[in-house]
Parts: structure tokens; C-alpha cells; sequence
């Protein structure tokens, strides 16, 4: 058995934030677990609902469905983690910036023609990575003005303007690629896999594959882990476990948070051709966590489901531990977590106590700025505990809100989350925080009705003409029992009528 206290793991501070290198591009396959779902203490814990699954909009590692968790076949891949520019040094002239009072701001273009003449004036190929990477990054950032009927040519411009930079940066990034680069294999690979510089930025993995290839040749330890992620999804070449646990392993030998996961994940499951070993597949976790990042935070999060349950022979049963690695996963952004943590303050799991600040504070943190961990990510559940809240309040954290309470729930709404399409219908239904408007009360039933919604069935049912009736009233949507929230969970007790439990 493996003793928390003698190898609790800590996740690495500081990460290296590559994201704004992909602004607004299509992120391949990166998600997050929607929502944590433990069965109950007697059920047999199933590792395939460990396993983050890609789906095509993008949720943080894979892309998360609506189903939230998915087939444990399809593995942990495609997260956009840069390479990292070169080490500090004086790379580019920066004679011109002037210091103190006399300092300025040069225009965006002014900026731009300074580092063009600074690398040209080098075969350095360090130099030369670190400008192609700015232009990327200037790429995102070009004011592309908003189009009017009278401002057509303008915004051709400003796109011809963008694609020009694109194709200048992707060029000078192939030229040293083709020179063995590695930073530059990997990062004009990570381009072309989600959609930077390609043809309408669609994603294209038929070139991607072959230079993380190239880089995983020279050692690149991400590029080693997307070649496996490669392999074993048929990105850009045909599937093939076998290979993809060569270049996982592989990544996995230099520390890489994200295969040590995918490999736990596999012994856990008997996924890539491995037989299920829990023993195996908890030593690669462990290993994972320990190197965790905010763009790797999974394992610290599946640790904490596993001590939550218990393997027989393998993983004791440790509320406090799982805890801890929750905290430290939320502290990573890792909204799954955030949520996870605001159950168990809110309800008293997992040996924490009851608080509702604390509560409150892992579903949205909120103090002198509005800042968050899970709820602003659009974490559907964590948008719907936090409508549950604004309805009751809570004196001195959180003040009763009808208005919040139906903008979270719309949000969670929007984002798919069933129970939220007919909380939302109600609210309009019945004017709670919005102005009553049963037409578009009657287009959220529906749409929780055609994913199974017995309760919002039954509101389109009755009456069959004339308006949707409104029993009860704004007063009687303030229950928050768990117990309640399957259609005749409500008995009816304290004149409430039981179909107004949305809660």
C-alpha cells in the first residue's frame, strides 16, 4: 500500500504560460474534466471515469462533451505547450528604448521593423526563433477593425496585413527547421497543428506530425509527448499504440507531467495495449503530480479521486490528502478541482467542514477584484452551484441575488448543463431575476426536454393552451438538497409544489 505521507506529491510553481502564442486559434484537443462525480463509498471505483477525453470545442486538457466523462480509448493529447523561447540574454538591440523621462512607446509597426532589421542582421537561428515567435505573437494582438459597410478595404487590409506576418513567421521558422532547430521544429509543428499559418487556420496535422517527430529526434520532450498523442488518435499518420507509448515513455523519462499521466491512465485502464495494473498506473500519477503544471494539473486531481475511494492493496482511503491535492490542483486553475473543493465546504465531504465562504470562494473567488477559479471558465456545474447560492445568499459572504442567480444559471445553461435549461425555463417562466417571458421559457423546456428532462416535459405539457401555468411563484424555488433535484424529489411539504424544486 502507498502511504500519502511519505510521497505526497507538491505541483511545481511558476509554469511557463505559452497560451498567448494560440490566442483565438483552434485548440486541438485540449479539456477538462466538467465535473467530478464520485459513486458512492460501497460502489467499485471505475478508472475509466479518471480519463479527460477531447471532444471538438475545446474544454482544457481534452475537450470535454456534455456527457463529461467519455471513452477511456481516447487519451490525454494535443495540449498546445510551447517551446520555450531562448534563455535571457542580449538577443536583440534594444538600444533604442529610452529610459527615465525620456522614455516612449514606438508604434506596433515601428517595433515590428526594429526586430526584422536586428534579425536580419544575423544567421543566428536563436535570434531569428525568438522573432518569428514575436511575429506570431504580434499577429494576435493587430488591431483588425470592426467591418462597415464603408470600411471593406480597411479590414482586407489589416487581415492581408496579419496573413503576410503569419507567412513571413512560419517561413523563417521553416528555413531553420529545415536546418535542425529544434525550438523552431517544435513550435512551427505546434503552429500547424492548431491552425496558425495554415490555409483558412484549419488545423494540419499532415504536416505538424513530421516535425514533432524531428524535434522528439533532438530531445524535445513536448514534442515527444504530441507525437505520441500523434500516434494514438491518427493525427497526421495512422494509429498506432504501440508507437505512441515509445514516444510517451519516452517523454515520460524527461519528466513530462502530461505523459507520466497518459501512462498512469493507461496502467489504470489497460489502455495502448498494457494490461490493467492500478499499482503501475498509481506510480506514474504520483510522478505526474509531482511535475504538475497549470497546463498538467490532471493528476493531481485523479490522485485525489483514488484516495477519495481506496484500491484494494494498492490506495488507501485519505479525505484529508485528497483534499490537499485538490487545493493544490484548484491553486493550478484546474476548475474540475475548484469545483470539487466547493462541494465538499459545501456540503460537509470529505471530513471538511461546512463553509460557505470557502464554498463560495472555490466556485467563484471573489474579494477585492473579481477573480475566479472555476465558475469564469464556464465550469457548467460550478455556474449552477453558484445560481444556488445567489437564491438563498449567505449573510455576510454572499448576498441573495435573483438577478445573479439567473445569470449564472444561464450560463450553465448555455454551456449545456440539463438541469440548468429547465432551472433557466423556470426563471422565465415565473420573472426570478428576469423579466417573465414564456416564449423564451418554453425554448429552454424544450431544450432540456430533448435531452431527457422529465420536469421540463411535463412544464410543456401543461396546460395545452394558452400560457405555461406558473404555480408557486418566485418564493418557491429555494430548495438546494441534492435529494430534490430528480423530478418527484420534492414531497410538497411547506406548500411548495414540487415541480418548482429546480435546485
Amino acid at each position: 500500500m502507498y502511504a500519502p505521507s511519505s510521497s505526497r506529491p507538491q505541483s511545481m510553481a511558476n509554469p511557463v504560460d505559452y497560451s498567448r502564442y494560440s490566442q483565438d486559434q483552434p485548440q486541438y484537443a485540449s479539456s477538462q474534466r466538467s465535473q467530478s462525480r464520485p459513486p458512492a463509498p460501497e460502489e467499485q471505483y471505475d478508472y475509466t471515469s479518471a480519463v479527460d477525453l477531447p471532444s471538438p470545442d475545446g474544454d482544457d486538457f481534452y475537450t470535454g462533451s456534455q456527457s463529461n466523462f467519455q471513452d477511456p480509448s481516447y487519451s490525454v493529447s494535443g495540449q498546445s505547450v510551447r517551446a520555450p523561447s531562448p534563455p535571457p540574454g542580449p538577443i536583440l538591440d534594444h538600444s533604442h528604448l529610452r529610459p527615465g523621462k525620456q522614455a516612449a512607446l514606438l508604434s506596433h509597426d515601428r517595433t515590428l521593423e526594429l526586430y526584422r532589421t536586428n534579425a536580419k542582421k544575423t544567421q543566428d537561428p536563436d535570434v531569428q526563433f525568438e522573432f518569428a515567435v514575436f511575429m506570431v505573437d504580434a499577429s494576435k494582438t493587430m488591431p483588425i477593425p470592426a467591418l462597415t459597410p464603408g470600411n471593406v478595404m480597411d479590414v482586407e487590409k489589416a487581415l492581408k496585413k496579419r496573413e503576410d506576418l503569419l507567412l513571413e513567421a512560419t517561413s523563417l521558422l521553416k528555413r531553420n527547421a529545415d536546418r535542425g532547430h529544434m525550438p523552431s521544429q517544435y513550435f512551427l509543428a505546434d503552429c500547424y497543428a492548431n491552425g496558425i499559418g495554415t490555409h483558412k487556420g484549419k488545423q494540419d496535422f499532415d504536416r505538424a506530425f513530421p516535425l514533432f517527430i524531428l524535434a522528439a529526434k533532438h530531445g524535445h520532450p513536448d514534442a515527444s509527448y504530441r507525437a505520441g498523442t500523434c500516434c494514438e488518435n491518427g493525427w497526421g499518420c495512422r494509429r498506432d499504440s504501440a508507437k505512441a507509448l515509445t514516444f510517451y515513455r519516452k517523454a515520460a523519462a524527461a519528466l513530462h507531467p502530461g505523459a507520466m499521466y497518459r501512462l498512469g491512465i493507461a496502467e489504470l485502464n489497460g489502455e495502448l495495449g498494457l494490461s490493467r495494473s492500478p499499482k503501475e498506473g498509481v506510480k506514474w500519477l504520483k510522478r505526474s503530480a509531482e511535475s504538475a503544471t497549470a497546463e498538467f494539473p490532471h493528476a493531481l486531481h485523479e490522485l485525489a479521486l483514488l484516495h477519495e475511494r481506496g484500491i484494494n492493496n494498492v490506495l488507501f482511503v485519505d479525505y484529508e490528502y485528497a483534499a490537499e491535492l485538490l487545493a493544490q490542483a484548484a491553486e493550478l486553475g484546474y476548475a474540475p478541482s475548484a469545483y470539487r473543493l466547493g462541494e465538499c465546504y459545501e456540503y460537509g465531504k470529505m471530513g471538511c467542514p461546512q463553509d460557505p465562504a470557502l464554498s463560495i470562494h472555490f466556485y467563484v473567488r471573489r474579494s477585492l477584484v473579481s477573480t475566479n477559479i472555476a465558475a469564469q471558465q464556464n465550469h457548467r456545474d460550478a455556474c449552477f452551484a453558484l445560481t444556488a447560492w445567489y437564491l438563498v445568499g449567505s449573510p455576510g459572504v454572499l448576498p441573495q441575488s435573483d438577478t445573479e442567480a439567473f445569470l449564472w444559471g444561464k450560463r450553465a445553461a448555455d454551456a449545456g448543463l440539463v438541469k440548468a435549461m429547465y432551472a433557466v425555463g423556470y426563471f422565465l417562466e415565473v420573472g426570478i431575476g428576469c423579466e417573465v417571458d414564456l416564449q423564451e421559457a418554453i425554448s429552454y423546456y424544450k431544450r432540456a426536454a430533448e435531452q431527457g428532462d422529465k420536469r421540463a416535459a411535463q412544464r410543456l405539457k401543461s396546460p395545452s393552451k394558452g400560457p405555461i401555468a406558473a404555480p408557486g411563484g418566485p418564493g418557491s424555488v429555494l430548495h438546494r438538497d441534492n435529494s430534490l433535484e430528480e423530478e418527484g424529489g420534492g414531497d410538497g411539504k411547506g406548500g411548495k409544489d414540487k415541480d418548482c424544486v429546480i435546485m
